[in-house]
């Protein structure tokens, strides 16, 4: 090894240079007083669930992303569900999905009656490749659902074409698109609807679970403010018209306030966030620049129309990942397996007729992939910490 490269002094873990995979309790601690603030309110309210508050914030993200419409719910799963039902998705419809993505993208299509088609992924990008989508298409296809992961969108523009060519319908997991585009459209708006994820570690995290589904679309938004609340309502909206009235089966997947008020405050520094996370990864990038070929680091996938990039996940590919993994958390860093396994290695989904296609990218990516820690309270010495460690573990074994 030369001397650029030399391996760097790694001090023992200790309780202040342990690095966890995600924290945000640097920011609470910060904003504090104005986050009391808030709660107070909805405290003092006595309205906690599908208030005032949600519908703030329901406008405020519809302000930002563009949408005519948007439907705040429980978390980001029943966001995915019920944008498949409000579409139009059930049973005897297949829908396609891109193998290599959390569960609840294909269980979202079961959890409606219908079948996950799962196909490969693209390098780089990890999103649906467009080719083996195409290839997928039967007389019962129904809709694709391409997802956005990691820190960039998939192909928009060549899968809405592919979609319109066979008059599917295009419906998007953006659970982690906030604040990404592409062509001037907002990720979850390229065909019929999106949906947002506010999990606690998402790009604009809430205090638990929380999601919201984006659509420009009249019917989807009314059958989606129906479906949330039981199936209630002329019209699903939160006042008394059309209250014990239940046109269909729906769910129960409200809106807490509080969440909405703590979305609300975090809205207000996703700019300067997402800033922060772009920052972090030009550091990380720089920094395990010498392993290039043995770890390598996020990249653009070319696309026709290209997006930017927000860095939900910083995620490498590299050799001997769990090795490195653990190596990793001997030393007090976090990290997380995305994803350990295709989908169609999943025991619920390998049966089925949708998992028989061929999913190489996949697969490797599941033996590779691995994300680093990467959030605004990340200091620049941790993220120094963590390339340290893995240049020293790389360095070791050469």
């Amino acid at each position: 090894m030369s001397d650029a490269t030399a391996i760097p002094l790694v001090p023992p873990v200790s309780a202040t240079t342990a690095v966890p995979f995600f924290s945000g309790a640097a920011s609470v601690r910060r904003d504090w007083p104005r986050l009391e603030a808030r709660i107070r309110e909805v405290a003092a309210s006595g309205r906690f669930t599908s208030g005032p508050v949600t519908a703030e914030l329901e406008a405020a993200i519809a302000a930002r992303t563009g949408a005519r419409h948007a439907v705040a719910v429980a978390n980001g799963t029943d966001a995915l569900v019920i944008l498949l039902r409000a579409a139009g998705i059930g049973p005897g419809d297949e829908v396609i999905v891109p193998a290599y993505t959390f569960f609840a993208t294909a269980s979202a299509v079961l959890h409606v009656g219908a079948q996950p088609v799962l196909v490969d992924v693209l390098p780089g990008s990890y999103a649906m490749d467009p080719r083996r989508a195409e290839e997928a298409i039967t007389e019962r296809t129904r809709a694709i659902m391409p997802v956005h992961l990691f820190s960039q969108m998939a192909d928009m523009e060549v899968l809405k074409d592919l979609a319109d060519r066979h008059g599917l319908i295009l419906l998007e997991d953006s659970a982690e698109g906030i604040d990404m585009w592409a062509g001037g459209v907002h990720a979850g708006l390229w065909g019929s609807g999106g949906v947002l994820s506010f999990f606690p570690t998402k790009t604009l995290g809430s205090l638990g679970d929380a999601g919201m589904l984006l659509t420009n679309d009249d019917e989807i938004a009314a059958a989606a403010r129906r479906l949330r609340l039981h199936g209630q309502g002329t019209d699903g909206a939160y006042a008394t018209d059309g209250a014990y009235v239940y046109q269909e089966l729906g769910y129960n997947s409200r809106c807490d306030e509080l969440h909405a008020a703590f979305l609300l405050h975090r809205l207000e520094r996703l700019s300067e966030e997402t800033e922060r996370r772009a920052e972090l990864a030009a550091r990380y990038d720089r920094l395990l620049a010498p392993l290039a070929g043995t770890v390598d680091t996020p990249w653009m996938a070319p696309a026709k129309t290209p997006s930017n990039q927000v860095y939900y996940v910083y995620l490498i590919e590299c050799d001997r990942r769990d090795e490195l993994a653990a190596h990793l958390e001997a030393n007090g860093v976090g990290t997380e397996a995305y994803y350990p396994r295709p989908l169609t290695d999943q025991p619920l989904l390998a049966p089925l007729p949708g998992s028989r296609h061929p999913v190489p990218v996949a697969s490797a990516a599941a033996t590779r992939a691995l994300g680093l820690p990467m959030y605004p309270d990340l200091t620049d010495e941790q993220a120094d910490r963590v390339a340290a460690l893995i240049l020293a573990f790389y360095g070791a074994a050469s």
